[in-house]
């Protein structure tokens, strides 16, 4: 796989992954795309019917043509280099996706970005799209029924319901993300369905170490 300094992936992006529990006749979108990570691991076992990855940052879709290029990927995955707010398009039709996942910038804008590179900033800060975009995009691509996986940080988590719920999408379940039990949340994945009626379940933590320190099944689960 190929990465840069400034695209790069972390542990939320394989909880997300393994969070949106995809099925092989899915047609699925990756808003937020980056290098791609989260599509290939999609492809690690049984691969839904088709990803297109977006991402408003060419070098990072560079990054993904080549990955996909070097592991015969391209009949599943199609990068697309464009900007969310300008979806749907001629590349993804209105309702035409079953799953959108997106790992999208988890910082408000001017919250101190100043000594990022360019392009970590647009991946970190609301910059280029903010969280009321990136919904308002997912339910113009979601299907009726359509479910939108997403992880984001717990100070956050009022902006996405909020945001979820003005674009016609129903929050449906969260789960939150803590290193140890003991330990406040750094992470919530949450799940949300395209014209469903209100209810939201909150589930059993995610906790990634022990006590001890050793990795939780749930860790090493991410991994397989």
């Amino acid at each position: 796989m190929f990465v840069s300094d400034d695209h790069r992936f972390g542990t939320d992006a394989f909880l997300l992954a393994k969070y949106a529990d995809i099925h092989r006749n899915y047609i699925v979108c990756d808003l937020c795309t980056g290098c791609g990570i989260i599509p290939l691991i999609f492809c690690k076992k049984e691969p839904p019917k088709k990803i297109c990855a977006v991402d408003i940052q060419e070098e990072a879709i560079g990054l993904l043509k080549a990955t996909i290029e070097e592991n015969d990927l391209g009949g599943i995955i199609e990068p697309v280099l464009g900007d969310l707010r300008e979806m749907p398009n001629e590349k993804l039709a209105h309702e035409s996706v079953d799953l959108v996942t997106v790992n999208p910038p988890y910082m408000t804008c001017g919250s101190g970005y100043e000594k990022l590179s360019k392009a970590q900033a647009v991946a970190r800060h609301e910059l280029m799209c903010s969280i009321d975009d990136v919904c308002r995009t997912a339910s113009a691509l979601l299907k009726y029924g359509g479910l939108i996986k997403m992880c984001h940080r717990p100070e956050r988590l009022a902006d996405v319901i909020c945001a979820m719920r003005e674009a016609n999408i129903e929050p449906k379940s969260v789960t939150f993300v803590q290193n140890i039990a003991e330990e406040r949340p750094w992470l919530f994945l949450i799940s949300g369905k395209k014209g469903a009626n209100a209810g939201m379940n909150i589930e059993k933590p995610i906790i990634l170490r022990n006590a001890d320190g050793s990795y939780t099944e749930d860790y090493l689960g991410l991994y397989d």
